[in-house]
């Protein structure tokens, strides 16, 4: 039976130097994380110096297949960002129980009901087997991991300390992903108030009142400002509605188009910023994303300029993530986070100064995680602001429309009563 020599690292990170004895290099894999040893090195002892090397252009039985498999598991649209936070916290259940990281991703591959997440973690077990650690394998499902993901995973292999670091991004997505069910339900009553608000107006303008116009008119009597208004109203989208909706339509579409290319996004970020309430909205958030994930990039052993640069690609505001990428040049030539971000005036002073005394205490990571804190709390605040804000002038203003609406009608009717009179 043939003899591998490894170079493995234990529960703890110590590394491990031995050989074992398997039927392939697969079995010793297999082999060593049943020990719960995870692999660095996997060579096969004794093989010959001059023997013939396999000819390229016969493939091994089964490489077409397993390419083919690949291929569907990688570029599966059913497998998405969504299935990150499932499988982060069923590989932490399994460590966490004194499993390694390859035996916890094999008995997901087999265990697991849910189509999307059973192709993921199937399609990490093939490249596991095949002696490749858990963040290269994550490499190569970037629409599942991102960059910071997969070098935080490595950062804990090396370490030996992978459980400590799934928890930390466990937390993390947990709360981004609660932030956005938050932002969601937030935004769902004022959304159907409009719908309702605007299916009202409709049904008034080209269902109702062409049906009771004519007997208006019937009566041969002078109808009301009001309702000469809404009919006035009611013709007018009747017959010109379809010349202003479809260029509606287009502009709309090209303005999304057009915001779709770095200049436009740059500029129409840039835009956002100025807006009363949407600006100060913008950079809250951007202050809870940056702080939220330096902390957990910084406390997991990344080195602060691979961290800075990790940081900078999750800020989505393009005029703020240029002023931090800024702010990263002069940290990296030696300043200060706090005095680099104070220099692009894109950052609230009172973030500045919490970070500065981060700074000069020694304690940054902790003063980054209450920033985050502080302003997830005032994001939440705004949302149920704005939305009430929303929600109150939306049904306002159906209600006054509605109102009009009745009394247009009404007077009109009032007024054709009274021509009936003798």
């Amino acid at each position: 039976m043939p003899h591998f020599n490894y170079t493995a690292r234990d529960r703890s990170g110590q590394p491990v130097s031995a050989g074992l004895e398997a039927s392939s290099r697969k079995e010793a894999l297999r082999l060593l994380a049943a020990r719960g040893l995870t692999p660095v090195n996997v060579s096969e002892a004794g093989a010959a110096a001059g023997s013939r090397p396999p000819d390229a252009s016969k493939k091994p039985a089964g490489t077409e297949t397993l390419s083919k498999t690949r291929f569907r598991l990688t570029k599966s649209s059913a497998v998405t960002r969504k299935q990150r936070l499932p499988f982060l916290q069923a590989l932490s259940d399994l460590t966490g129980s004194g499993l390694s990281a390859g035996e916890a991703v094999r008995l997901l591959s087999q265990r697991i009901q849910e189509p999307a997440l059973r192709a993921l973690c199937q399609g990490l077990w093939e490249r596991l087997s095949e002696g490749r650690p858990l963040s290269r394998a994550m490499e190569e499902f970037s629409a599942v991991f991102d960059d910071s993901t997969v070098n935080l995973i490595q950062a804990g292999e090396a370490t030996g300390s992978l459980n400590d670091v799934l928890q930390r991004l466990i937390q993390h997505f947990t709360e981004q992903r609660e932030l956005r069910q938050k932002l969601v339900l937030a935004m769902a009553y004022p959304v159907f108030i409009c719908c309702v608000a605007v299916g009202v107006i409709i049904f008034f303008i080209f269902g109702l009142l062409p049906n009771i116009e004519p007997l208006l008119k019937a009566t041969g009597g002078k109808l009301p400002l009001a309702t000469q208004l809404l009919i006035g109203i009611s013709h007018f989208f009747i017959n010109y509605g379809l010349f202003l909706v479809v260029p509606l339509i287009l502009a709309v579409v090209s303005f999304w188009r057009w915001r779709q290319t770095d200049a436009g996004r740059a500029l129409t970020d840039e835009w956002v910023l100025r807006v009363p309430f949407a600006g100060s909205f913008v950079t809250t958030t951007t202050v809870m994303n940056f702080s939220q994930t330096l902390a957990v990039l910084i406390e997991n052993g990344i080195t602060t300029a691979e961290a800075l640069r990790m940081t900078e690609r999750v800020i989505s505001n393009r005029t703020h993530r240029r002023a931090f990428a800024e702010a990263t040049g002069r940290v990296l030539e030696g300043e200060s986070l706090s005095l680099a971000l104070a220099r692009t005036n894109c950052f609230p002073h009172l973030v500045l100064d919490r970070l500065t005394i981060g700074e000069n205490t020694g304690n940054v990571v902790p003063s980054l995680k209450e920033i985050a804190r502080s302003h997830q709390k005032d994001l939440s605040r705004r949302l149920q602001v704005f939305t009430g804000v929303v929600s109150t002038g939306v049904l306002l203003f159906a209600f006054g429309f509605v109102g009009f609406l009745g009394y247009a009608i009404f007077s009109a009717v009032f007024s054709v009563s009274a021509s009936f009179r003798f």
